[in-house]
């Protein structure tokens, strides 16, 4: 039994997809049933709630064999603390209480860097990976780095004004992953347990890119000028809290975009075991072009 949070999530939805065309029993933890596929109803076992709930997480994880964790992000949060370790904490409990032995948890890139410390939301993460790999459970945390999906939330700006914003320098080489491709290598370490002990798993994309590669890129898939504009960290929090996220949110996300500009991304050598197959091309083709056509 395979235990899957944030079914209805990019990584997540992508996840059960896969995990649907292998002999393994499922079980979702979803808040709302009706937000799943119409052909997964019947084939999974649906437990309704929130998965920082220790009822709900009681109930979903017994008998289970393995757990794909993700915390959903709280843009409400009182503390970075409560949002990651105090939603991670009932869960924890019931790894132990259950007898879950594998754990597959998305996290971020940055453990061991000098800014790991005071990266806002990733520090928060990767507190969270020591508390799940303090239960006993063999535990693999995915390692990564922005997500070239994040750019689904500009598909309007870049749609109707040719523009997506950042706070990375134009220039700045970076990794970046496809929800798709982090869903795939949950899905191989999901199948195969064979693993024990608690580790990071690199997922890196397969190359370094910077924005203005981006803008290149979306320019020549999509067939008209796209141009980066650099925000500044200021700004994008100001912005950020006039749409009323909370003040620890926003912190959260500032450190982390200051962290990521000194190296937080930077700590990992790239190797073909950490680089994930889907190019920044391949996924304009795939999955931007057809959203700002819609």
């Amino acid at each position: 039994m395979i235990v899957i949070t944030t079914p209805t999530g990019d990584i997540g939805s992508r996840l059960l997809t896969t995990l649907l065309n292998h002999d393994e029993e499922l079980r979702v933890i979803v808040r709302d049933p009706a937000r799943l596929p119409d052909a997964v109803h019947g084939r999974v076992d649906i437990v309704t709630g929130s998965h920082g709930d220790p009822e709900v997480v009681g109930k979903a994880f017994a008998d289970a064999d393995a757990v794909f964790w993700i915390v959903p992000p709280d843009s409400q949060a009182v503390s970075l603390e409560a949002a990651f370790s105090g939603f991670t904490r009932a869960a924890a409990d019931a790894f132990t209480s259950s007898g879950v032995s594998h754990v597959v948890g998305v996290s971020a890139l940055g453990r061991g860097t000098p800014v790991a410390g005071t990266a806002g939301l990733v520090t928060a993460s990767l507190t969270m990976d020591d508390l799940i790999g303090g239960t006993g459970v063999a535990y693999r945390a995915l390692a990564n780095p922005s997500f070239m999906d994040n750019l689904l939330r500009q598909v309007s700006s870049i749609r109707d004004h040719g523009v997506f914003t950042d706070t990375a320098a134009p220039d700045r080489l970076a990794p970046s992953a496809s929800t798709g491709d982090i869903a795939a290598v949950a899905a191989r370490l999901l199948l195969d347990r064979s693993w024990t002990g608690v580790d990071s798993v690199p997922v890196l994309g397969p190359e370094n890119i910077s924005a203005n590669d981006m803008a290149r890129i979306m320019s020549d898939v999509l067939g008209r000028p796209i141009r980066y504009e650099r925000e500044t960290l200021e700004a994008m929090a100001a912005r950020m809290t006039g749409f009323g996220l909370s003040d620890a949110f926003v912190g959260g996300m500032v450190d982390m975009m200051r962290a990521k500009e000194n190296g937080l991304d930077d700590g990992v050598a790239r190797t073909p075991e950490n680089s994930t197959p889907t190019t920044f091309r391949q996924w304009c083709e795939l999955v931007l072009k057809p959203a700002v056509n819609a």
